[in-house]
């Protein structure tokens, strides 16, 4: 990106630079998201699951981490069988430099895979009876809260 903003200044392109540049982006989106997910930053319900205690509590995680399960467990499925079909019939890009399609797909596709990975993993330590490990305990003070909303960028 910083080689297209500074080439369009003095004059220099990339061809299909702005192509590349989308599918490294898309890329590093969905890789990111299991890294995301374990460290607790994902986006959750959370505003059911902090007023529950004990087995209730703990059957609301299970259902969240089961229906989490299977729809990613899903959309993987499906972006690899997307991935695969490209590869298959050969899906090249529209752009002015053509790259099979599967290349690219490949950082969405396996993204989604290792998120499903995390998400079973989650869900048999849940299975076992321990407790969410994506979840953070409450903050103990204001700096803590100030603290972690730095931290995610809030």
């Amino acid at each position: 990106m910083m080689l297209l903003s500074v080439g369009r200044i003095v004059g220099f392109n990339i061809p299909a630079g702005d192509d590349f540049v989308a599918w490294c982006m898309a890329a590093s989106a969905f890789l990111g998201l299991a890294h995301t997910f374990r460290s607790g930053e994902l986006i959750r319900v959370g505003l059911v699951t902090d007023h529950l205690q004990g087995r209730a509590k703990q059957a609301v995680e299970f259902l969240c981490l089961v229906i989490g399960v299977v729809s990613v467990g899903f959309f993987a499925w499906n972006a690899v069988i997307l991935t695969w079909d490209s590869f298959r019939f050969n899906d090249i890009s529209q752009g002015v430099v053509a790259v099979p399609l599967w290349i690219p797909q490949l950082g969405y596709s396996g993204g989604l895979v290792i998120l499903f990975i995390a998400f079973v993993d989650e869900f048999v330590h849940a299975l076992r009876g321990g407790a969410p490990r994506y979840e953070k305990p409450p903050p103990s003070s204001a700096e803590e809260v100030v603290e972690r909303a730095m931290q995610s960028g809030v």
